[in-house]
């Protein structure tokens, strides 16, 4: 049924509509036009619309216009922070001026990525700086906050996510001060929280999305109701992002960043008036001693948790070192206590170190039902984990229930303290009067209507009804829509298997990967990425290839090695270099968001089947539920998980219409077995290659190509 808001969406998507017209990277495609008239069908009458758009379709706008056409205030969800900046600074800005809307735009992210300035102030304070790096680090931050206006940290260059400073100038839940904080009225966060209570497209990422779910701290809790339109891009990830955050975790991370902050506080404020460093020293103490309980660990693992302590720990020992650190908390607040009322700061303190107590206690209890525990350990630090096995509760009861106009279903009625009406958002996108403004509706002040949910991604399944998403995100109920991408797949890549490689689990395996990458690589002159599914594949074959190029002139990169920003930028700039080419040997999150397009990148070598750790606390949990409900958890969870991330790391390969690239899969399991036939009708429709000789011609061909087209370039 016809309705205004598809009729504009079809206007708009049309050959010369205003797409067309506005921008000159728009072209029309049925996929795109099909996703977006679903789009706005959810949104003009509400519910959950599921979509998988192949790589190509152009999601992106098939989304946003709909969203933006309708008038409604929206909230859009992305996976990362990397993709929320570019939707914020390029992606709505560009359609909002081609729709010509006066369009409100505001950007909200979690507290660890904006500076604290008070925190900032008592880190210049602090005599207990890391390192003479991190002082310099420090003084360019200072330098930088005079001018900043968003005090987002992504404005600063040079500025690692891993820098040891970042926990020093920016808040958390545990340690703000809220409306007691000196610097509470220019505080940045809550600069941010006012532009996004009066914008009308909040642009947020799924971790802030859940973290307030789990706490109601980060200002979503006020948000959420006033919005009819949410989206989430990048929906694959949502699972795994919300079982981190609905659960509860405790971690001597957690224990040691307190005795700092109180140990520091308590000698600046309130120096005599309690034994700081003897409190401070018994709780890092008790932190450390349990650490230690977890033994020696030359890297990080997964413990399971199903008893009274995790495997291998004995329980009596486990339960003392847990009251000992509850022991300690007392203690500290008992001290905390004495000077509460001196200055904000020991309130908060307080808090703190009683939420952490609160979190033994919880510890030293059974397990909840329906929910998995394990504890995580490395060579320095531990986090015990309790968590739901997925989302689908939380999905049903809090999110897909029916909001009220006379009392919503989240938040309070009431603005929240921070909120201050005079001021009005600062990236506002007012124009001249827009050719859609007849099609805006008028915000009714009781709207009962029910809110519009739309979940999308590349990669959601592999089966008609999406099962591997909807079935954990509790979304059986709606409406799937499945959009093929436009890309020419048989003419623009080639799928190579080798048959006589050794099975994954043969020592051999990534020897024979690298053998075959670098044999690969020399042929194409770099322009590959390998994708390992473990880090210990990822150490072997990296070591392996540096080793058998070396003297070849191409530059071998290997995650670790550098940060992912550095990783990525050096690798497009090897594509240009006229002395050789790059290859990157990546795992984990380089599987996806990794985006070269063009010639950079024609090659992708995955080392094997990515299928979940058998032994992961949360698989086995979750393989145990299927067992009960008398499923297979092998077809219903392994091979779907396998697929999606397959599906992924495919991905990387062609990314635009005029991309050519070869596709290696290190692992003949795909084609000497039922489900490894089941993995390759889920990637998309490739030429298959059958032998090495096929492989090199392929790519020699691609090498070929690169070369006719810079001659043509220079002539």
């Amino acid at each position: 049924m016809s309705h205004p808001l598809r009729d504009l969406v079809q206007e708009a998507f049309a050959p010369f509509g205003v797409l067309a017209r506005a921008t000159d990277q728009f072209s029309p495609r049925q996929g795109q036009t099909d996703m977006a008239l679903a789009v706005a069908d959810v949104v003009a009458y509400g519910g959950s619309l599921v979509v998988e758009a192949g790589t190509g379709v152009g999601k992106t706008f098939a989304y946003l216009v709909p969203a933006l056409l309708s008038g409604e205030r929206v909230l859009l969800s992305t996976a990362t922070k990397a993709l929320q900046d570019q939707l914020y600074a390029r992606d709505l800005p560009r359609l909002v001026q081609a729709l010509n809307l006066p369009i409100r735009l505001a950007l909200l992210k979690g507290r660890a990525s904006y500076l604290c300035t008070h925190r900032m102030e008592m880190a210049r304070r602090d005599t207990s700086m890391p390192d003479r790096h991190t002082v310099h680090l420090l003084s360019r931050v200072e330098t930088w906050s005079l001018s900043t206006r968003t005090g987002d940290l992504a404005e600063l260059p040079g500025l690692d996510e891993r820098s040891p400073l970042i926990p020093l100038i920016t808040s958390n839940r545990e340690n703000c001060l809220g409306s007691q904080c000196p610097k509470f009225k220019t505080c940045h966060v809550n600069a941010a929280r006012r532009e996004a209570l009066g914008a009308d497209v909040v642009v947020i990422n799924h971790h802030l999305f859940f973290a307030d779910m789990a706490v109601r701290e980060t200002g979503m809790a006020e948000l959420l109701p006033s919005v009819r339109v949410v989206i989430f891009d990048e929906a694959h990830q949502l699972n795994e992002t919300g079982v981190n955050f609905l659960g509860h975790q405790l971690g001597t991370a957690q224990l040691l960043d307190v005795t700092r902050d109180m140990l520091a506080t308590g000698l600046q404020l309130a120096r005599g008036l309690a034994d700081w460093q003897g409190v401070c020293a018994t709780l890092e103490r008790a932190a450390r001693e349990l650490r230690l309980v977890g033994g020696k660990r030359p890297g990080a693992v997964k413990l399971r948790w199903t008893g009274g302590a995790p495997e291998g720990i004995h329980p009596g020992v486990w339960e003392q070192s847990l009251q000992d650190v509850g022991a300690a908390c007392v203690q500290a607040l008992q001290a905390l206590d004495t000077v509460s009322e001196i200055a904000p700061d020991f309130m908060r303190l307080h808090d703190r170190v009683g939420e952490i107590a609160k979190r033994v206690d919880a510890f030293l209890n059974p397990c909840a039902p329906d929910a998995v525990r394990w504890m995580d350990v490395s060579a320095s630090q531990m986090r015990l984990m309790e968590a739901p096995l997925d989302i689908a509760q939380t999905v049903r009861e809090r999110l897909m229930k029916q909001p009220s106009a006379s009392s919503p279903d989240e938040g309070s009625e009431e603005p929240p303290p921070w909120y201050d009406e005079a001021e009005s958002p600062s990236q506002a996108h007012d124009t001249d009067a827009s050719p859609f403004d007849s099609a805006f509706p008028l915000r009714p002040v009781e709207d009962t209507r029910p809110r519009s949910w739309v979940f999308t991604s590349a990669t959601l399944g592999d089966d008609p009804r999406l099962r591997w998403f909807t079935e954990p995100c509790g979304l059986e109920s709606a409406t799937i829509l499945r959009v093929s991408s436009p890309f020419d797949y048989p003419a623009q890549a080639s799928l190579y298997v080798p048959r006589d490689i050794v099975r994954p689990n043969d020592p051999e395996h990534s020897t024979q990967v690298a053998t075959i990458a670098s044999d690969a690589v020399r042929r194409l002159g770099g322009r590959t990425l390998v994708l390992t599914t473990t880090l210990r594949a990822l150490r072997a074959i990296g070591d392996l290839m540096k080793r058998q190029l070396e003297g070849a002139g191409i530059e071998v990169l290997v995650q670790g090695e550098w940060p992912k920003r550095h990783l990525m930028e050096r690798f497009r700039e090897g594509a240009k270099a006229g002395d050789g080419g790059c290859v990157l040997v990546a795992s984990a999150t380089f599987w996806e968001g990794f985006d070269v397009p063009g010639d950079a990148l024609q090659l992708v070598i995955i080392d094997k089947l990515p299928f979940p750790p058998p032994n992961d606390p949360l698989v086995e949990a979750r393989s145990k539920r299927l067992e009960a409900q008398g499923r297979s958890p092998f077809n219903d969870y392994f091979v779907p998980e396998a697929v999606v991330a397959l599906k992924q790391g495919a991905g990387r390969l062609i990314r635009t219409e005029s991309d050519q690239g070869v596709l290696v899969l290190c692992d003949n399991r795909l084609v000497t077995t039922g489900y490894g036939r089941r993995l390759i009708s889920a990637l998309p429709p490739m030429r298959q290659l059958q032998t090495v000789q096929e492989l090199a011609q392929s790519i020699d061909a691609l090498s070929q190509h690169l070369i006719s087209k810079a001659a043509t370039t220079i002539f």
